[in-house]
């Protein structure tokens, strides 16, 4: 499915869509949207949350957490630099991961107690795509305070962060 390559592209493009969120509801006025932005920071929360879970079952370490989101909401501030970090661990990870280890099956624990069983690649996989899924619910959440979520395609983070793919090569 990917490769190590694959998967440290994809981990760049998903710090770039964060990034790219985050900056823009930012900009939103806190007074007049309070509930825009909370709405908004609880999703991006869940997200986040998420992420670090499986940060711990990739690493074979437990987490603290009991449910896929904190009771407390932090600040867009504060959840911002904590994203940051978190997607600086997962590029770096995945740039030193490799295919041999993506394909490792573990074993780990939801937090319902369930137990589950998935490979390091559809560990990955499942924080890429869950995270662009409540980056695109976020999007329509924000519609509400009249701002248009960013196109944060992995077309254009491509084109983006490597111009030279614009370039006419026939």
């Amino acid at each position: 499915m990917l490769s190590s390559n694959g998967t440290q592209s994809l981990f760049k493009y998903k710090a770039w869509a964060n990034e790219e969120l985050f900056n823009l509801v930012l900009t939103i006025d806190q007074n007049e949207y309070h509930e825009v932005i909370h709405s908004a920071a609880r999703v991006l929360n869940h997200a986040f949350v998420v992420d670090d879970i499986f940060k711990s079952h990739l690493q074979k370490t437990s987490h603290n957490y009991v449910a896929t989101n904190t009771e407390e909401t932090p600040s867009i501030q504060t959840l911002f630099s904590k994203v940051q970090e978190l997607d600086a661990w997962y590029c770096w990870y995945a740039s030193n991961l490799s295919n041999e280890a993506l394909h490792e099956s573990l074993q780990f624990e939801f937090t319902d107690g369930e137990t589950g069983i998935m490979n390091r690649e559809e560990m990955l996989l499942h924080v890429i795509t869950h995270g662009g899924y409540h980056r695109g619910q976020v999007g329509q959440i924000i519609r509400a305070a009249s701002v248009n979520p960013p196109r944060d395609i992995l077309t254009r983070f491509l084109h983006v962060s490597e111009p030279f793919r614009r370039e006419n090569n026939t």
